[in-house]
């Protein structure tokens, strides 16, 4: 699908939506609403002026998605990056980080699960028994402040129930992948309920290596537990504790010299990462006017990343090198929250404004030493530590005023103030305080109770720093800082119920202004490719984002339905001074979509076919490599009974080259280290079987 043929076909839709009401059918299938509650209060997806989507359980299990990376094909305009065994990275509609070296990363796109800040360890954001994933496009700076510039990715896993059940599902499937996940609810007494969940993934890979006739270098081999206990300590006073451990335990070889999935390395790297997390959760309602939520989290992670630099095995090549890069991080996160949520009745401005008002606590402590070996021992003076610290203190709040019947309007700001505090062992010493603010102002119109336009305005922000670890041979006095960037976000969208409710449609058109834009440079630290990169942010002067997103859902009466997401992307760099301007910033294809037709009747077989595709973008915003266009097609038969059900799945059937990451200089001895692209390549052909017994 060509870009202009998309957009014809996007702007079309989103001019005939509002009339779709006047077509009307008999049909008895209805699709279930959506419930968002990543806001302040719980709301349908219709009645959320933002662009939005919800992926149910049963959309990630047709899938087959055991990490978030596998979902967001599903939403548009949001894209991943790799140069990892998971992706750790997000970026929307062109925002976001791609990797973390030497300096401190904070994150554009937030992620969380069960309140627990995921932003920097989104290589544990596993979706084991997760019953919806929820994705805001656009800054949130109303309702989550620094760590949301681009937007926020909010899973959120099932509840304990009130009666007892389990599940046990298995997977087999080629390159030696199996997984089991194991879940068990039940009441532990008439106020309390207990449910956990375990899953453990296994998988050689997809890379072979050579050197080591080995096949599972860059394997995969991962645990996750998660408890959640909810209990009612009297009649209005409700409770969640989550506990979450993640075991990751992954191989990392994934580049190649010939940029085939056939490696050459000696000292095949490594992704492993240990969390530990508990979330606590309080809704109380024993006030007339509001109700009062308590929010404490905290998580404790330890990740160990490392990778051969040089691609091969000593001796390869007579002008050859020998050289592994180790980052080893931890990372202590602590959120507090206290929020106030008015009560139905209990409206101001003469009963017609409800309102939200909060305060939140952020903090966050990393540690790094990263060490570079040369034959397996540490090169003198090429060891970095570093320590970063910073503490946030938010106020915010949100109106929601019913200006008539059909007229919302939605207003929220936040304040913050940030405390930043970097150390390193080479020169940087860096303390900053700042006061931000962000906010959203959102007018919705309903034209029938099931058809709405909105046209909204928000703000976000994002913390300056320092590019540490780097001496002031490798970057001068100016490249060190880097300031506040901050994002203004111009937006109008429709949301309609049509047909009975047997289709849903959500249509957005975006513009964004990024000023002070956090993008990333990079250059090789001498002639020498065993002295590595030096890796830095900058800011560019402005960046534009413009942009449309479309989504659809429709279910036919004999069990058929057919859904579907489209989004473009246009981003611009306006910066004389950069070497990327008036060009697109990284990691912002400038179209992505996903079809998918499913056959389900609730019982017997069920079946399903989808295409995904993204055009090309480019890997970095210092050089000018690029990914290429791609189409997966993939596919699952099954059947299905009460209890159990049987499922044949394949994905990417096509056996097509995805690229994932990439990179440009020279690592290749045999052409004399000359300066080209290398790639990590995305999955190939894979398929399996997987069987769920329900008790």
């Amino acid at each position: 699908m060509s870009p202009k043929l998309s957009g014809f076909v996007l702007t079309s839709l989103f001019i005939s939506t509002p009339f779709a009401m006047a077509q009307t059918s008999s049909s008895n299938v209805v699709l279930d609403e959506i419930l968002v509650t990543s806001g302040f209060r719980p709301t349908t997806q219709l009645k959320t002026p933002a662009s939005v989507t919800a992926v149910s359980e049963e959309a990630l299990e047709a899938r087959q998605a055991q990490h978030l990376e596998d979902v967001l094909a599903l939403t548009p305009n949001v894209n991943s990056a790799k140069g990892s065994s998971r992706a750790r990275f997000y970026q929307m509609r062109g925002v976001g980080e791609r990797s973390q070296f030497v300096g401190h990363v904070n994150p554009s796109v937030g992620v969380l699960l069960d309140g627990i800040d995921m932003s920097s360890i989104a290589a544990s954001a596993t979706l084991m028994d997760i019953k919806q994933v929820e994705v805001l496009r656009g800054p949130q700076g109303t309702l989550y402040g620094s760590n949301a510039l681009a937007g926020l990715i909010n899973l959120q896993s099932n509840d304990p129930t009130t009666q007892p059940e389990g599940s046990l599902e298995g997977t087999i499937g080629n390159y030696n992948t199996h997984s089991l996940t194991a879940i068990y609810s039940t009441p532990l007494t008439d106020t309390a309920g207990l449910r956990l969940a375990i899953s453990q993934n296994k998988s050689d890979g997809f890379m072979r290596n050579d050197h080591l006739n080995r096949k599972n270098t860059s394997n995969i081999d991962e645990t996750f537990i998660r408890a959640k206990l909810r209990f009612a300590i009297t009649d209005d006073w409700l409770m969640d504790l989550t506990g979450f451990y993640a075991d990751i335990n992954n191989g990392y070889d994934a580049f190649s010299l010939d940029n085939t999935r056939t490696t050459l390395s000696d000292e095949p790297g490594r992704d492993r990462q240990i969390s530990k997390a508990f979330a606590l959760k309080s809704i109380w309602t024993g006030h007339d006017v509001y109700q009062l939520e308590t929010r404490l989290s905290h998580s404790n992670t330890r990740s160990d990343y490392g990778y051969d630099e040089d691609w091969a095995f000593n001796g390869f090549h007579p002008w050859g090198y020998s050289s592994y890069d180790e980052y080893v991080r931890e990372y202590n996160t602590t959120t507090a929250e206290l929020r106030f949520v008015s009560l139905p009745g209990q409206e101001i401005f003469n009963g017609t404004t409800q309102w939200t008002a909060g305060l939140h606590g952020f903090h966050q402590d990393s540690d790094l030493k990263r060490d570079v070996f040369r034959n397996g021992l540490p090169r003198a003076g090429r060891t970095i530590t570093s320590d970063f610290k910073t503490e946030r203190v938010s106020l915010y709040g949100e109106l929601e005023t019913l200006l008539s019947e059909d007229w919302i309007l939605t207003s929220g700001l936040r304040v913050e103030h940030s405390r930043t505090a970097f150390d390193d062992n080479v020169r940087a010493s860096y303390r900053k305080n700042e006061d931000l603010w962000g906010g959203r102002l959102a007018l919705e119109h309903f034209l029938t109770p099931e058809t709405s336009i909105y046209a909204s305005l928000s703000k976000g922000y994002k913390v300056g720093g320092v590019n540490g670890g780097f001496t002031p041979a490798q970057l001068s006095n100016e490249q060190l800082i880097f300031d506040t960037e901050s994002l203004w976000n111009y937006e109008i969208g429709s949301k309609g119920r049509y047909l009975d409710d047997r289709l849903i449609t959500q249509t957005s058109l975006f513009y964004q202004q990024r000023k002070d834009a956090h993008l990333r440079g990079s250059f090789m630290a001498s002639s020498n490719p065993a002295d590595g990169f030096v890796d830095y942010l900058f800011n560019a002067d402005q960046v534009n984002n413009t942009g449309a997103e479309f989504e659809f859902k429709y279910a036919l009466d004999n069990g058929l339905s057919v859904q579907g997401a489209l989004g473009l992307l246009q981003t611009k760099v306006k910066d004389a001074r950069a070497r990327i301007h008036q060009r697109d910033v990284a990691h912002a294809p400038h179209w992505q979509y996903q079809l998918g037709l499913a056959y389900d009747r609730g019982q017997g077989w069920f079946s399903g076919v989808s295409v995904e595709g993204k055009d090309a973008f480019y890997f970095s915003d210092s050089h000018d490599a690029k990914s290429w266009d791609y189409t997966w097609v993939n596919a699952h038969i099954g059947y299905q009974q009460n209890n159990w059900s049987v499922r044949l799945w394949g994905r990417n059937l096509g056996n097509q080259d995805v690229a994932e990451r990439g990179f440009f200089f020279g690592n290749d001895p045999r052409i004399n280290y000359e300066e080209r692209a290398y790639y990590q390549l995305g999955a190939p052909r894979t398929f399996g079987v997987t069987a769920r017994l329900m008790f």
